[in-house]
């Protein structure tokens, strides 16, 4: 590959529908995996974020050195967002009281901030367009921010409205169709729609989880944090090997390739 080749791709993944199915199993393992080490294994809201936030800070690193797209290191740095931002939400909601409206409210101003002063220092905020280390900070700060925001809010869909884990699954599934549908039908901004998507399979995710893991009594099937844990690991791991997977094209280059 030229060196011209190479500057004409992004260091993300092109927006595939294999991109969405890794991305919700990532957000469901990052909700039991972060339930796994603060309730399950008793360490605790607070250190469970010191623990997974260094975990992020070295993949993030890697990620950010790497002069290309890696499945394997992106994907790790997403799945570590995910576990991050869940511990993270927990703490800010629980152990210091915001709650969760309060906790969601604070978190989408955080990712509209991000997303607004992204576009401003840069002129857009399509992700096909990450590939200098300006843009993907902001790309990786909107994640974790979305990451974070999509745990509160799922939480407080499933224990706040009385939709519960399930109706709250569905709800969300409804508002993924209506963006896939307008993706596909109107001339409304695909950056505000992928954004849109990134953040409402967040609490997808984190609802289909505590439908697993949550007692029988809370609507949940009471299977414990840790088993699935390990099993939703392993099929990331298959999924990310075998889906297959490409570098975003710049959308500059994109018409001329």
């Amino acid at each position: 590959m030229t060196r011209e080749e190479k500057s004409a791709l992004s260091k993300v993944p092109a927006i595939t529908l294999g991109f969405w199915v890794i991305k919700i199993f990532a957000t469901t393992l990052g909700e039991v995996g972060g339930n796994a080490v603060t309730l399950t294994l008793g360490l605790g809201y607070l250190a469970g974020t010191a623990i997974f936030a260094a975990a992020l800070a070295a993949l993030l690193v890697a990620q950010i050195r790497s002069d290309r797209f890696h499945p394997t290191l992106y994907w790790a740095v997403i799945t570590a967002t995910t576990l991050a931002g869940t511990t993270l939400a927990d703490f800010c909601d629980r152990s210091l009281g915001i709650g969760y409206a309060g906790g969601s409210l604070v978190l989408f101003s955080l990712v509209v901030a991000t997303l607004v002063l992204w576009h401003r220092t840069l002129g857009t905020v399509a992700v096909e367009t990450v590939r200098a280390p300006k843009a993907e900070g902001f790309y990786w700060a909107t994640i974790m921010f979305s990451q974070t925001l999509g745990t509160a809010l799922g939480d407080w869909m499933a224990d706040s409205t009385g939709l519960g884990y399930n109706g709250s699954a569905l709800l969300i599934f409804v508002a993924l169709v209506v963006v896939t549908v307008l993706h596909l039908r109107t001339r409304v901004s695909r950056p505000l729609l992928f954004w849109t998507a990134f953040v409402l399979t967040r609490p997808l995710g984190a609802t289909l989880a505590n439908s697993l893991d949550k007692p029988a009594a809370s609507g949940g099937l009471g299977i414990n944090d840790v088993t699935i844990s390990a099993v939703l690991a392993l099929v990331m791991v298959a999924a990310v090997l075998l889906i297959p997977q490409r570098a975003g094209r710049h959308p500059e280059t994109a018409d001329a390739a």
